[in-house]
């Protein structure tokens, strides 16, 4: 049988290890935010007749007519999103005219939305007090449920740190591929990492379930003992899941088109590390409490000096 709990250490470093570069780019680049957030405006429009579009020939366009921070994306049928500094109803005229002239074909207008700096301040307030409420909710939850077994507060505890690990991974890969690839966070972005949360928890359940199971089952077994054997047992089930989910997803980011595309892949890496994270993370957590073994730690730092 797998002994996944006895070699948790080693999961845990791998884990640090996919979590410090993501956390090094966040610190040094911060995330790139977009106008859901800082506010500006999108534009969205078709150019169905374009020849020879791309998004370097859109931005040094836009960079012409003084709208020099932008991200431009080109979705199916020749459509091209537009995000920028703030732009008045003159300025909208006049980039789709722009665009007219340099492509020689009609520009049809689908969308233009213009989102203020408060709106988008008062945006990323309310997300960080939904992903806060969310994991008070969880924990309140997984501590209730759980209530029939020893410790229950813990089980809510870990399920937590597993949510912020997967968590963490999310939002350093958003700042890595801001920097590397020009992508941003957006309201979308925000649903993905809510998505992510409820994934990662979701996973935790069926393992912390299981040790409930095997707690009444084999009361005489060593804990560390009977929270390996949950894990194996769950394993296929929590692999299972997960690949479906990921074959769906795949399918969204090869033909769902651009406008969701960072989404999805968000939400892939987001499934990746909730199923990694359940399985080496949040059980093997609960034998680390279980055993008090931070005091092995310590006790090994101070005789070292």
């Amino acid at each position: 049988m797998l002994n996944i709990v006895g070699r948790r250490y080693w999961y845990f470093g791998l884990s640090l290890l996919v979590m410090i570069p993501g956390l090094l780019a966040l610190g040094f680049w911060g995330l790139p935010l977009a106008i859901d957030f800082t506010g500006g405006s999108k534009l969205e429009v078709s150019i169905a007749q374009a020849t020879d579009l791309s998004t370097s020939r859109v931005g040094a366009l836009l960079d012409e007519a003084a709208f020099r921070d932008n991200v431009v994306q080109l979705s199916s049928g020749n459509v091209v999103i537009i995000r920028t500094k703030s732009m008045d109803d003159a300025s909208k005229s006049d980039v789709i005219a722009a665009l007219e002239t340099e492509f020689g074909a009609p520009v049809e207008l689908l969308s233009f939305e213009n989102v203020g700096p408060v709106i988008g301040r008062e945006v990323g307030g309310r997300a960080v007090q939904a992903v806060g409420i969310a994991a008070l909710g969880i924990l309140a939850y997984i501590t209730y449920a759980f209530r029939g077994v020893e410790h229950s507060f813990r089980y809510g505890v870990c399920a937590i740190l597993a949510l912020l690990h997967d968590a963490t991974v999310v939002i350093g890969v958003a700042a890595i591929l801001g920097r590397l690839l020009g992508w941003e966070v957006d309201a979308l972005f925000l649903t993905a990492l809510l998505t992510v949360i409820g994934f990662s928890v979701h996973d935790s359940i069926v393992v912390f379930d299981r040790i409930r199971e095997n707690l009444g089952r084999y009361r005489r077994a060593d804990y560390e003992e009977v929270v390996n054997l949950s894990i194996v047992q769950t394993l296929d089930r929590s692999i299972n899941t997960q690949l479906t989910a990921l074959f769906t997803l795949l399918a969204l980011a090869l033909f769902g088109g651009a406008t969701i595309f960072h989404f999805v892949v968000t939400m892939m890496i987001g499934i990746l590390s909730g199923t990694y994270s359940s399985i080496f993370n949040a059980a093997p957590i609960l034998v680390v409490w279980q055993n008090r073994e931070w005091r092995r730690w310590f006790r090994r730092t101070a005789v070292s000096t």
